[in-house]
């Protein structure tokens, strides 16, 4: 493990000095010029030496006694206003289902009873995201993995797309991971946080955990998981709201 750290050490710093992944307020990445093509040049090189060094390294997992006494909630604090997200809300998502589909032999409507009697994965782990804060928690919740085994992948897909019932002004909110990071064991659909049920600004009633990859990529209020050959037509093509919206990288490995 301890080898494992210095590795995402070492890539993280080297991201950092290529343009940086921990940026103040992420204003610049929003605006075209030299420092916004210098982060898009330096996303291949950063995921393909990310795959070769670390392989299918777990993220560092935490004790109990390191966990962050106050968790902050980022981005959306609720859905905005989706009319079938509040209406599930209201009624505690006890009819609240999940549509896995696309490239799928079983196209699936998941309860969230469901998902909590699915074998389950518990870790605690640290969310950092690239405004420069970190925080530890602990989450619970089935395999990604698991939930598309059951749905049977058809070999045409290539890329998990999680579609969330939030929104910025018009632009949904989106992301996506390629098949590895999907099927990575710490790659899981949380439904429970620090022991209890995942309180609705961190995403209820599921958000994604990809602990491999910055806060951005953790999809919060997700409605919806589709297979795809192609992330190319979704949106503005670039695989996530913030890679579409403000030129992140789609690889945010750590």
């Amino acid at each position: 493990m301890r080898d494992s750290l210095s590795r995402r050490r070492l890539l993280s710093a080297g991201a950092i000095g290529a343009g940086g992944l921990l940026l103040a307020g992420c204003d610049r990445l929003s605006k075209p010029g030299p420092f916004r093509s210098l982060l898009e040049s330096a996303e291949g090189a950063h995921f393909h030496s990310q795959r070769l060094i670390i392989g299918d390294a777990l993220a560092q997992e935490f004790s109990v006694a390191d966990m962050s006494p106050n968790f902050r909630a980022n981005g959306n604090r609720d859905a905005n206003g989706n009319a079938a997200w509040l209406s599930h809300s209201a009624r505690q998502f006890a009819d609240w289902q999940l549509r896995v589909d696309g490239l799928v032999l079983r196209p699936l409507d998941l309860s969230l009873e469901a998902l909590k009697a699915m074998p389950q994965r518990a870790q605690i782990t640290r969310h950092d995201c690239v405004e420069g804060w970190s925080a530890i928690g602990k989450w619970r919740g089935p395999q990604l993995g698991a939930v598309l085994k059951s749905a049977g992948l058809l070999p045409s897909a290539r890329y998990i797309v999680f579609h969330c019932a939030d929104s910025t002004g018009t632009s949904p909110y989106y992301e996506s991971l390629d098949l590895i990071e999907a099927h990575h064991p710490q790659t899981i659909l949380a439904w429970e946080m620090n022991g209890a049920a995942l309180p609705i600004a961190h995403g209820a009633p599921i958000r994604l955990r990809a602990e491999r990859q910055l806060g951005y990529k953790h999809a919060k209020y997700v409605m919806r998981i589709e297979a795809r050959a192609s992330l190319a037509g979704l949106y503005g093509g670039k695989g996530g709201y913030w890679e579409d919206a403000r030129g992140y990288q789609w690889w945010a490995g750590i």
